[in-house]
């Protein structure tokens, strides 16, 4: 093996470890925040949670951040929460869930 061949090498573990860690931050953030919506709507126990995994889980290949926010800033829209704070408070929740992982090492 060249050391061309080395580098890329290295290069594409650190692009697949980058990846996964991103993929588990987001679910993490994304549960985070649904425990926090269903909070703000008023749901506890496996209500709560059910909302939180369902954020999580529901088109789980094809979800985007901005689509995430739609579902949230939608359900809160009635509880006079804006959108702007649904967006911060996924920050918070992705920057908590980074935290989490990190810990998790």
């Amino acid at each position: 093996m060249t050391t061309f061949d080395k580098r890329e090498q290295g290069f594409e573990t650190k692009f697949v470890h980058d990846e996964e860690l991103m993929f588990k931050a987001t679910a993490r953030s994304n549960k985070l925040l649904g425990l926090w919506a269903a909070s703000q709507l008023g749901l506890s126990g496996d209500a709560a949670t059910s909302y939180a995994t369902a954020l999580v889980t529901d088109h789980l290949e094809s979800q985007t951040m901005d689509e995430i926010l739609d579902k949230v800033s939608g359900d809160l829209a009635a509880r006079g929460v804006a959108r702007e704070q649904v967006a911060a408070r996924l920050q918070e929740c992705l920057h908590q869930a980074l935290q989490q992982l990190e810990a998790d090492k």
